[in-house]
Parts: C-alpha cells; sequence; structure tokens
C-alpha cells in the first residue's frame, strides 16, 4: 500500500511515523499541525454514541469524537511508513551466516474485525546472506505492520516477507504471541487465551533442525512438521 504524502498528516501521526521510520539522532523531517479535521470521523463517532444509547452533548463525552479521531490516526499510523526512510540503508555486508533471533518484541495493533486491540510479542530470526540489518531496524518493522487495522495472521506474514524480500537472506523465521481483547471481552468471553502465529521462509521452512533452533531460542516447542 503506497504511503502518504507527509504534508498530509497531523502532527501528532507524523511524530509516529517518524518514530517508526528513523532511529534517534537520525535527521527527521519537520513535523506539521494538525490543521482541521473534515469532520466525517467526529460525525460518524456521535452517531455511534447516539445509537448505543448515549448522549453525545454529555459531559464525558462531548470531547470523545476529536478524540477518538486523534487516536485511530495513531494507532493506524503505519500506513504512512515509508519502508525506504525505515530501513534508511542500514542493511550491511558482514561475513556471518549463522541464525540472527530478536525475540520479546512488544506490540499492540487493531483487530479490522472488531477495532478492538490485540497485542503480544514478536519473536524475529533470520540466516544472512552475506548482508545483516540493523537491530533497532526489525521492531521498527514489527511497528510499522502493527500500526494498522490487522489479522494476526497477515500481519506474521507481512514482516516475514518484506525481511526475505530486503536481505535475501537463506530463511527468515516470525511468531506472533497475542491476546486479543475481541475474545476476551466479547462472545464468549475468554480472557487469558493466546493466539500463537507463525511464518517459516526458506531454511526455515525447509529444514527441520533450523526451525527447531529458531524454537529453542524463543522458548517455545516448534509445530509438528
Amino acid at each position: 500500500m503506497p504511503h502518504h504524502d507527509p504534508a498530509t498528516l497531523p502532527e501528532h501521526v507524523r511524530r509516529i511515523v517518524d518514530e517508526i521510520e528513523t532511529d534517534s539522532g537520525d535527521d527527521a523531517p519537520p513535523t506539521l499541525s494538525d490543521g482541521h479535521s473534515n469532520g466525517r470521523i467526529e460525525s460518524a463517532v456521535r452517531q455511534i454514541i447516539v445509537e448505543i444509547g448515549e448522549d453525545p452533548k454529555r459531559e464525558g463525552l462531548l470531547d470523545t469524537p476529536a478524540r477518538m479521531h486523534r487516536m485511530y490516526r495513531e494507532l493506524t499510523a503505519g500506513y504512512h511508513v515509508d519502508v525506504e526512510r525505515l530501513i534508511n540503508r542500514a542493511i550491511f555486508e558482514v561475513d556471518y551466516s549463522e541464525m540472527v533471533v530478536v525475540k520479546d518484541i512488544e506490540f499492540h495493533s487493531l483487530c479490522e474485525h472488531h477495532l478492538l486491540p490485540f497485542f503480544g510479542r514478536a519473536h524475529v530470526a533470520y540466516i544472512p546472506k552475506g548482508h545483516v540489518i540493523g537491530l533497532s531496524k526489525i521492531p521498527r518493522i514489527v511497528e510499522m505492520y502493527a500500526r494498522r487495522l490487522q489479522v494476526q495472521e497477515r500481519m506474521t506474514t507481512q514482516i516475514a516477507e518484506l525481511l526475505m524480500e530486503r536481505l535475501q537472506p537463506d530463511g527468515v523465521g516470525v511468531v506472533l504471541e497475542a491476546t486479543h481483547l475481541c475474545a476476551a471481552m466479547r462472545g464468549v468471553r475468554k480472557p487469558g487465551t493466546v493466539m500463537t502465529t507463525a511464518a517459516v521462509l526458506g531454511l526455515f521452512r525447509r529444514n527441520d533442525k533450523t526451525r527447531a533452533e529458531f524454537f529453542a531460542h524463543i522458548g517455545r516447542r516448534p509445530p509438528e512438521s
């Protein structure tokens, strides 16, 4: 999905995009003022408030539509991230061919089915083939995909495929473990349930030993072949 022109983004969203795209100390473009909302989101939120039987003019709800507008723009800032700026030439030639693992990357995302949060930890590994990526870039890639309307399965695959495309490694493995509030708060209400998804490419898919090593690093049992 193409990223948006930074000039069209509100300042608070631009700041989040900058945080994902750039390392501390990198040159970041100037932030921009929020400008004026067209009011469509605020109007829709007021209508939802009415439909559930509340009064949008009540003191506690008066500013809720504007707050929700700002909140959802922040939580979906990942749509606007430019992958080229995020990576920012941080792929380096290194004579190293053993597994690289970055684990316990915290993330928060929004389930696209109910717009309720799901959150947890990501574990990412790859086997370099002449190139490595800067350590901070992997959590930023996770954050970019988390700040979108998501399903966990797709997010897992997106992270793996981007690393495979950009690094051309011998293999990539990604595991996400998350709690979904749509399962904890609604329907059958099963709090404490954790969903685990995995994407394995290259050697991680073809070689049982490689896959088992990855799962051992993150302290998990590999799925049955």
